[in-house]
């Protein structure tokens, strides 16, 4: 991408925040996997399928000895932070957005919505390529701490099914959707899909609730610290005109962004 092409995505991002004409969030009271997904997203070159391999393989659910099932922060003696990205929305946003963090040798995590990954495969490539993490966020959004087990289960199980056909394994994180914390059951069910821990966050963006780049910056740069886990969401152009100056707030600390697997391990 060009300056032009970059500044020409950064403007567009502002002006759609502006307008409110955005993806829908993690906000408890939307449906992530209902939502207006566009129905094509980018192909490769010459191909009008998914490519049967992926470029690279996704990490294995990640354990981290001696931190709990559920992990807020990492270790907050270091330089490290973890923005973690709900995955769903616009692909071009998504990959604007990717671009921004691999400018700035930013890495990040991103819990897909298993829905997400049906409507676009190749996103998970594109997450991967660029030497960032995935992992899952349930099959269809819903509020899984109040499903029955047969029923969250599957919401954990169907999102793995499509992880691991795209990726070769799993995801490396498990994140319950609609909700910060998992119950004790959703938990037990997590690890019996294969997730010594679900993934949790101590600083929460409020970008779902699209008020805009500015504030999103400031909420972020205002909590967060070493060690933090930053929840943040694909799909919302704010986020994407956010990042650039949270990036370069996080530097100015002596912070670096790295996935959650690096952060706690």
């Amino acid at each position: 991408m060009t300056s032009l092409d970059r500044r020409s995505v950064l403007r567009a991002a502002a002006s759609a925040a502006a307008a409110g004409a955005l993806a829908t969030g993690c906000d408890p009271h939307r449906d992530e996997g209902t939502g207006a997904v566009p129905s094509a997203g980018p192909r490769p070159s010459g191909a009008g399928h998914v490519p049967p391999a992926p470029v690279r393989a996704a990490r294995p659910p990640t354990r981290a000895p001696g931190l709990p099932v559920q992990i807020e922060h990492g270790p907050r003696t270091g330089n490290a932070v973890a923005l973690t990205f709900h995955g769903t929305g616009d692909p071009k946003l998504a990959t604007a957005l990717l671009a921004e963090a691999e400018r700035a040798g930013a890495r990040v995590t991103v819990l897909a919505v298993g829905t997400w990954l049906d409507a676009q495969p190749v996103m998970a490539r594109r997450i991967l390529d660029g030497g960032h993490e995935l992992g899952n966020h349930t099959l269809h959004h819903r509020n899984i701490d109040a499903l029955p087990a047969a029923e969250a289960y599957a919401e954990i199980t169907g999102c793995a099914d499509r992880l691991r056909k795209l990726t070769g394994t799993i995801g490396s994180w498990f994140r319950p959707s609609q909700t910060r914390r998992a119950t004790d059951l959703v938990a037990g069910l997590a690890r019996k899909a294969g997730y010594p821990h679900v993934l949790s966050y101590d600083v929460d963006s409020l970008d779902a609730n699209d008020p805009g780049a500015p504030a999103v910056q400031r909420t972020v740069l205002d909590s967060v610290g070493p060690g933090s886990v930053v929840s943040l969401h694909l799909g919302h152009a704010g986020t994407v005109a956010a990042l650039p100056p949270i990036l370069d707030g996080l530097r100015r600390r002596g912070l670096r962004a790295v996935t959650t697997t690096e952060l706690v391990t």
